[in-house]
């Protein structure tokens, strides 16, 4: 599996297109904003896109993802249905940052804990790690040690809890209940900022580094 990062929105998300080498079946994990930038990376890497893949339902992860969908024939799979008011309230996000309104974003599929999603010969775990929001997803591929992992967790920090629904004890909890144990080698991509690795942020991160095993 291979992966290429794109980031978008004043917000500096990062949106990653993940594809089978094999087969060119690729999926969109959180298009934001920016679909031209997103197109322009999916016609370089020559991949077909299959589905669109939500973390959870901010703006900034969600604003191109009903206009990704449909330029694409392709379903929205995510986030978990926690996360269904974030998404109802798509206008009032947008007025708040005082961005143009984003097209509606209506999952195909809500996730769960212990689903998986496919495209081409890959298939991603699904992970339910509420806190950041309450339906907060991440993908994980055990092949290549990768994890995508939204605004749980990033490079030298986590994500943040004081929108209405956050609660730091669960993100915590995903954190090290979820996260840590899939393995200190493997590697994630935020969605902001540089991609680590799970064993580094354990060790120096300070919001949770001595605080597990």
């Amino acid at each position: 599996m291979r992966h290429a990062t794109v980031v978008v929105t004043p917000f500096a998300q990062n949106c990653s297109v993940v594809w089978c080498e094999q087969t060119g079946r690729a999926a969109v994990i959180d298009p934001g904003g920016d679909l031209d930038r997103i197109a322009r990376v999916i016609a370089r890497e020559q991949v077909s896109v299959e589905r669109v893949l939500l973390t959870h339902g901010h703006l900034d992860h969600v604003g191109a993802a009903g206009a990704l969908a449909k330029h694409y024939a392709v379903p929205i799979e995510g986030p978990h249905p926690a996360d269904a008011y974030w998404l109802d309230a798509l206008p009032d996000q947008a007025a708040m940052f005082g961005l143009p309104t984003a097209a509606p974003c209506v999952p195909d599929r809500w996730l769960s804990d212990g689903d998986s999603v496919s495209f081409g010969n890959e298939r991603l775990a699904v992970l339910h790690c509420p806190g950041h929001t309450p339906g907060h997803l991440v993908f994980h591929h055990a092949g290549a040690q990768l994890a995508f992992v939204g605004d749980v967790l990033f490079a030298g920090s986590i994500g943040r809890t004081d929108f209405p629904g956050g609660d730091l004890g669960q993100l915590m909890r995903s954190i090290r209940e979820k996260l840590f144990p899939l393995g200190d080698d493997v590697r994630f991509v935020p969605g902001h900022g540089p991609e680590s690795t799970f064993g580094t942020e354990r060790r120096t991160n300070p919001f949770v580094s001595g605080r597990y095993g």
